[in-house]
């Protein structure tokens, strides 16, 4: 049997774990301050759910559930069974389309706007390198119900309040709005019927570069003149929204400028917020407002969401208003980790040492220790010096032995 995890899993080390748990729980702490109640769904969902919910890419990566017993095996009956004939079930992707499922079945029990919280594990069936897994947290609040911009300010301001009380210190929030982005796919002659896939292509401009996406464009055989009326926009780098406003929906122009210029108001210029012309966001379910958390010096980025206002209509027959964020928590991990991240105000962490007949009194001692410490209750070991060193690579920070007048020896 193997003992480590699969590709694109981790196992976490105590250490590491303990900053984990501290991470989550400063997240949610800020988030239920700002009035967010969590919510949790299972990690399973339908598999008519997941194929119909326009999450771009993330469709290909689902993690598929065999069906089981009869089901199964009139499945590979058929000729030709493909791997959609075969499964019934699969892992969610991300935690967007479990709450517009949750909301739709529990609607008439919840406030509306109802403004959610969900921490939680998701899975995708990516090809694993540094800073993509195959399971993964997401950090998620959303607001269901509001279709003012007011929600993406509540939002915004809250995801940056959670980042810097984590430590992300310097970071910029970019801003674009899906129904921008079509119309500059209309500007350049792209017929309608192409543009989420042309989304899809776009969001790939971090990766590849502008030039990577004439070539991608010029392989789905797209219209040359199309393809540099379109490229030579973003070349010129003179998109502003006072240059795309005349080729777009005013309305989401004005969203846009509400939302950066009352940031600003209540941050007093805090952080960047700046129109993005490029971001796309790959789900297809975006349909307003998208947005991205940048950190400075590091590529890709640490959060990012936008509004789905046609989603959770797929469950209920009628839209209904929604728009989420969610702080990319593995990506800000590796980062922290990287800066040799240590929790603020930790306790310092001690074994206490007891011999047999000294247990009972030595677990008193222990609680009285606590208040100033973390403190571990461990039999001595017969070799108690060759222990230590373990015990300090374990990342412990000192230790006592029960009824030694020397009290807590802490390591240098």
């Amino acid at each position: 049997m193997k003992s480590t995890p699969l590709k694109g899993m981790k196992d976490y080390l105590p250490k590491e774990a303990a900053i984990r748990d501290y991470l989550q729980n400063t997240i949610l702490e800020i988030y239920q301050s700002a009035g967010f109640s969590r919510i949790t769904t299972p990690i399973i969902e339908d598999a008519v759910n997941l194929d119909k919910s326009e999450g771009g890419e993330n469709l290909n990566l689902i993690f598929r559930i065999l069906k089981r017993g009869d089901k199964l095996t009139k499945a590979l009956s058929q000729e030709e069974a493909t791997e959609k004939d075969l499964s019934d079930m699969g892992l969610r992707y991300d935690l967007t389309l479990p709450l517009s499922r949750y909301f739709a079945n529990n609607r008439n029990e919840l406030l509306t706007p109802f403004k959610v919280i969900q921490m939680d594990r998701v899975y995708r069936a990516e090809r694993p390198q540094k800073g993509r897994l195959r399971e993964f947290m997401q950090c998620d609040i959303d607001i269901i119900g509001d279709k003012s911009a007011d929600a993406e300010i509540d939002l915004i301001l809250t995801t940056t309040k959670a980042l810097k009380e984590i430590g992300m210190e310097h970071f910029k929030v970019k801003i674009n709005d899906r129904r921008i982005l079509k119309s500059i796919f209309s500007y350049a002659g792209f017929a309608e019927a192409d543009h989420e896939r042309l989304a899809i292509i776009f969001d790939k401009l971090d990766k590849i570069g502008i030039d990577g996406i004439r070539e991608e464009l010029k392989a789905n055989d797209f219209e040359e003149a199309s393809i540099d009326k379109f490229i030579a926009l973003f070349e010129s780098g003179s998109l502003d929204l006072a240059s795309v406003s005349k080729v777009c929906d005013s309305e989401a122009v004005e969203n846009i400028s509400y939302i950066i210029d009352t940031v600003h108001k209540v941050t007093n210029g805090g952080f960047p917020v700046e129109f993005t012309p490029s971001l796309v966001r790959g789900q297809g379910y975006y349909t307003g407002t998208i947005f991205e958390v940048e950190a400075e010096g590091y590529r890709g980025a640490v959060a990012g969401g936008g509004r789905y206002d046609n989603l959770i209509g797929k469950f209920t027959g009628e839209d209904i208003a929604a728009v989420g964020f969610s702080i990319g928590f593995e990506r800000i991990f590796g980062i922290l980790m990287e800066k040799e991240y240590e929790i603020p105000g930790q306790k310092k962490k001690i074994a206490l040492f007891y011999d047999t007949e000294t247990y009972a009194d030595a677990l008193t001692y222990a609680e009285t220790l606590r208040q100033e410490y973390l403190v571990s209750v461990i039999k001595r070991p017969k070799k108690l010096g060759k222990y230590l060193n373990k015990l300090e690579n374990a990342d412990y920070d000192g230790f006592a032995v029960f009824g030694e007048e020397d009290g807590i020896k802490l390591f240098q």
